[in-house]
């Protein structure tokens, strides 16, 4: 690999500055000018799975209108192919094996009869950085065409963007506070803040700043355990409103009902300069905001599909793969509560209304690709004292 060469989270930040100061990131701009969604949510159309949050926000930055992503193998194997002079775009995720070729002990490749190269499937001890050039679906031939893709998906969907969102804030049991003219959290009360709906431009703005102020109100301690400290425009802040703002894309992008940051302004230098000077932090951010969203969707994704069933469980044996781990499910109870082993031999009982229960749900009844964990880990020194409003 070239000694220039940029790891991709650097190569992200950097387009995300570049963007910002133009003024057209996501951030800024949700709404293309064609009226689509700025951000459209990415999923390969073969296995139907979505993809991690970094890689999402990768892809969803090149601002295609088709969610269809795949390499273009795949494709091939799909029967479509790349069409010429079009260019990939490149993601990042955990490789747990590799096949290679079989070699003598003097380095030589082995071949059968036919001559083809004989090969081996290795395991590796820990995961390694893997990387794959994926293609929009506007970037291949022959697939099928996006509006029967759109109408399969949305197969059984019963309800609406808009009544999806109402039911996604209803399940959350957060406390909101309707009146002001103010949007935000406040930690020691635990309650997020929220003008009346009439006070927004429409239905669907006031969606998507109520999913913002629970993508904060998922950081409780009693939740996702988030350090959200410093004062209102500190770099402290901006960091936290970072993780508030990508978790409100996923969302917005899997609920179909978009996302604005309302803020961004008060936000956008402070953001530019953490990308700039740590550009590893937005793979930090993603993962935080991926947690977010996972905790958020998991509770309602499942039971708008299949009103009055009940949510899928876990059994003895479960391995489920979230984050950088693989939680192994060792014992489950009748309250529902479950004790899990986690990759590093950690032990803990998980109940139900817990963050992390409600995360490993998600994770093993909507599987995303896993986030690739870097190895450029900066611990965060703690400030004194806590802002209380959050999400201004």
């Amino acid at each position: 690999m070239s000694k220039n060469f940029k790891a991709l989270p650097i190569q992200l930040s950097d387009k995300l500055v570049a963007e910002i100061k133009e003024g057209n990131s996501l951030f800024q701009k949700p709404v293309k000018e064609n009226g689509m969604p700025a951000f459209v949510k990415p999923v390969n159309p073969i296995t139907g799975k979505g993809y991690s949050a970094m890689n999402a926000l990768i892809l969803g930055m090149q601002r295609h209108d088709d969610p269809r992503w795949m390499s273009a193998d795949a494709a091939r194997y799909a029967g479509n192919w790349v069409k010429k002079d079009e260019k990939g775009t490149m993601i990042e995720f955990p490789k747990t094996s590799d096949i290679q070729a079989i070699r003598t002990a003097e380095g030589k490749v082995i071949k059968d009869d036919a001559g083809v190269t004989q090969t081996k499937t290795v395991e590796f001890d820990k995961p390694q950085r893997g990387q794959a050039f994926l293609f929009n679906g506007s970037q291949l031939n022959d697939l099928q065409p996006l509006e029967e893709f759109l109408a399969k998906q949305n197969e059984g969907q019963t309800l609406s963007s808009i009544e999806r969102a109402a039911k996604l804030i209803e399940d959350s049991k957060a406390v909101i506070i309707h009146g002001g003219q103010e949007a935000y959290y406040d930690k020691q009360r635990d309650a997020i803040f929220l003008p009346e709906v009439e006070q927004f431009e429409n239905e669907t703005k006031y969606y998507q700043a109520a999913i913002h102020q629970l993508a904060h109100w998922s950081g409780h301690e009693d939740r996702l355990n988030r350090p959200m400290e410093g004062k209102f425009a500190s770099l402290d802040y901006a960091r936290e409103e970072l993780r508030a703002a990508i978790a409100g894309i996923l969302i917005g992008g899997e609920l179909n009902i978009g996302h604005n940051f309302g803020q961004q302004k008060a936000y956008m230098s402070n953001f530019a300069k953490i990308l700039k000077d740590e550009p590893f932090e937005i793979a930090k951010a993603s993962r935080d905001a991926q947690k977010i969203a996972n905790l958020l969707l998991g509770v309602s994704q499942k039971r708008e599909q299949k009103q009055g069933a009940e949510m899928p469980g876990f059994k003895k044996g479960d391995e489920i793969a979230y984050m950088d781990t693989t939680y192994k499910v060792l014992e489950t109870y009748k309250t529902k509560s479950i004790k899990v082993e986690d990759g590093e031999g950690a032990r803990k009982v998980l109940k139900p209304d817990y963050g992390l229960y409600k995360s490993l749900l998600e994770a093993k009844t909507n599987p995303r690709e896993p986030e690739m964990v870097l190895e450029e880990e900066q611990g965060q020194a703690e400030e004194q004292g806590q802002q209380q409003k959050i999400g201004r």
